[in-house]
């Protein structure tokens, strides 16, 4: 810091381009220079303006003491102490290591775990999507025989479809409408296809409206 003082307070109001001289200095400094400084705070922001490109900047970079004035000592790197070079010689492995075999070893108790997991998920059973419907299927007349009608409506079959209880229930003028309950597999059997099928026996069958929808 003291030599990038030495050079701005020399070099105040010249203009220069930024080199790797300046990038070296720059990284060599652990804070912004005081306010006081201010040809040394101006230079430092000047230079840190280029961070995106300072490897583009004109010049070789050195050690930070290859700069300045002939003779000054270079106090950024010091030798390796005797406590170092013990460290560094406590990291070598004469013996190889048991990373990677540990690894290796964790390695495969994942992919067996993974594998017994994905068995166990195949076996489970698929879960299937029912709901209960109840129809209100409704005749023409009085006069139509309801007992036939709800023994047609039973007649239909399809794959995902299963009767469950009827009633008649009273609808007015001495006119009765069946009712009646069945459960279906959703990805199967949709009310417009009961409504399709029920009415078909045009003979019994006025209309049919679905009186209530649950999902099971």
């Amino acid at each position: 810091m003291q030599k990038r003082r030495g050079f701005t307070s020399v070099s105040a109001g010249i203009k220069y381009v930024a080199s790797q001289a300046d990038v070296a200095v720059f990284e060599a400094l652990s804070a912004p220079p005081a306010a006081e400084l201010f040809h040394a705070l101006r230079w430092y922001n000047h230079i840190k303006s280029y961070q995106k490109e300072k490897a583009s900047l004109p010049g070789v970079k050195k050690p930070l003491g290859k700069y300045g004035p002939a003779g000054m000592e270079d106090t950024t790197s010091a030798p390796a102490t005797a406590e170092s070079k013990d460290d560094d010689d406590d990291d070598i492995d004469l013996f190889g290591s048991d990373d990677e075999e540990e690894s290796e070893e964790a390695k495969r108790v994942k992919e067996q775990r993974l594998a017994a997991y994905e068995a166990k998920k195949s076996k489970k059973p698929v879960l299937i999507a029912k709901s209960s419907i109840l129809l209100d299927v409704k005749p023409w007349d009085d006069e139509t025989d309801m007992a036939e009608m709800e023994k047609c409506v039973r007649s239909i079959q399809m794959d995902g479809l299963l009767w469950g209880s009827s009633k008649l229930v009273p609808v007015g003028y001495g006119i009765k409408k069946l009712q009646i309950q069945c459960v279906v597999e959703d990805d199967k059997v949709g009310t417009d296809q009961l409504e399709e099928a029920i009415t078909a026996f045009e003979d019994y069958v006025q209309s049919m409206d679905v009186a209530a929808f649950n999902k099971i």
